[in-house]
């Protein structure tokens, strides 16, 4: 049986490293990336975390930091970053087949590289994979390579802490000894899976590190905590069970919400915020050839002031017929939010579920469905998204949402420009 092994190719710094490939000014500075409406710190340059910024801190909770070491704040470019994960996805996929990649996140890709280890030295191929990334894309990037993905994992996290690695390590490859030495010094919440869920119970039992972790017997773990903490040992020791999925499998459910700008009050306002939302969550639905037959719509206050009491409201509606039509979903969000609304109340946050999803191409219609209907909403979204990809999303909408300066969009006062869109390319002087 062929021994399978993987690797895992990780941006470093992602939010930043990004920042950094189209302002050049940011190399060698202490920056950080903030999350919806400028929040907390989601993205830390190797500057910024020798500063001691922990991940997910508030702003305001660090601006002593910022103002004292000049910290550069930036507002996150969901837009820019996703368009560069498009090119990091795609730039991988030059090295191995279609069946053998995996988008794990928009940052980190797994690659099943067991074909390729009769004929390449893998840690050289994971150095190639590393400099044509930074050549052609500016991403610095870390590789790890095991005989299963949380090996993998390892690995990479080995990779990004140790220089001397250059940015690859490779587990399966490496001296027993020396294996053994790196995760005895890993504390065992690094592992894929575990996180602080799992630390206490695990420490009581004398599991500390990695090694320590991957020296327990799976059945024994399985019966004191799960399945999936029994397969987590068992990829420890080398065993792969989680396959590459090439694939992804279908969602149960989409969720697009967000916080807003200021606190909403008005009905119309908040019509407005859902209306976007209904036609983000249809985007993402249409992207995955599917069909929904519930939507979910809600809207809450701000859980964290002490001075009202918290308000959270949802309302649910289930087609007659499963649908992928922007309008539907932009019609009913529109009405069921009024249900939501209450006078006095001050909103911070709204949004849709999109449930009941099922694969378009496997979906029946009944006898009496109009056809005739189906067709034409399939040919209005045609062009809608025609016009959206050609001119942007924002050229196109239901609804006065898109349009700039609303009352609750996003605070992004740091936001740096788009370099993939017209108003946003760089010039050259």
């Amino acid at each position: 049986m062929k021994e399978q092994l993987f690797a895992l190719v990780d941006v470093n710094n992602c939010y930043v490293s990004c920042e950094r490939v189209f302002n050049p000014k940011l190399n060698n500075r202490p920056v950080i990336v903030l999350s919806n409406n400028d929040g907390c710190a989601v993205a830390r340059s190797q500057e910024a975390k020798d500063l001691n910024i922990k991940m997910g801190v508030p702003l305001f909770q660090i601006k002593d930091i910022v103002e004292r070491n000049d910290v550069i704040v930036l507002s996150s470019n969901y837009a820019m970053y996703e368009e560069m994960s498009k090119r990091f996805f795609n730039i991988l996929s030059g090295f191995v087949s279609n069946s053998e990649i995996e988008r794990y996140s928009i940052d980190e890709v797994f690659l099943n590289l067991t074909y390729f280890q009769y004929y390449r030295d893998l840690e050289q191929y994971g150095h190639e994979m590393k400099n044509v990334l930074w050549q052609w894309l500016g991403l610095p990037v870390c590789v790890g390579i095991g005989r299963s993905k949380t090996e993998a994992k390892i690995a990479n996290h080995i990779a990004k802490k140790n220089k001397q690695f250059n940015g690859v390590c490779d587990l399966a490859r490496m001296d027993p000894c020396n294996k053994e030495d790196y995760l005895a010094k890993i504390d065992v919440s690094e592992v894929w899976g575990v996180g602080r869920q799992h630390k206490k119970k695990l420490q009581t039992m004398g599991i500390n590190s990695v090694l320590d972790l991957a020296c327990s017997n799976p059945i024994q773990m399985k019966k004191l905590f799960s399945v999936v903490m029994a397969r987590t040992v068992s990829e420890l020791q080398g065993i792969a069970c989680i396959e590459i999925e090439d694939t992804p499998p279908s969602k149960k459910q989409i969720i697009s919400s967000r916080s807003f700008g200021q606190k909403v009050t008005e009905i119309q306002d908040l019509k407005e915020a859902i209306a976007l939302h209904a036609q983000d969550a249809c985007k993402r639905l249409r992207s995955d050839k599917s069909l929904c037959g519930c939507l979910i719509v809600f809207a809450q206050s701000n859980p964290f002031d002490a001075n009202v009491p918290y308000y959270n409201k949802s309302v649910s509606f289930a087609f007659p017929e499963p649908t992928d039509c922007v309008i539907d979903f932009v019609k009913a969000a529109t009405i069921m939010i009024t249900h939501v609304f209450n006078t006095g109340i001050k909103f911070k946050k709204c949004g849709v579920i999109l449930t009941c999803i099922e694969p378009k191409s496997s979906h029946t219609y009944d006898l009496l469905t109009n056809m005739q209907e189906i067709e034409e909403k399939e040919r209005l979204m045609s062009a809608y998204e025609g016009i959206q990809a050609k001119f942007g999303k924002t050229k196109i909408g239901i609804g006065p949402c898109f349009l700039p300066n609303r009352p609750w969009s996003m605070s992004r006062d740091k936001l740096s420009k788009n370099p993939f869109t017209w108003s946003g390319l760089l010039r050259v002087n």
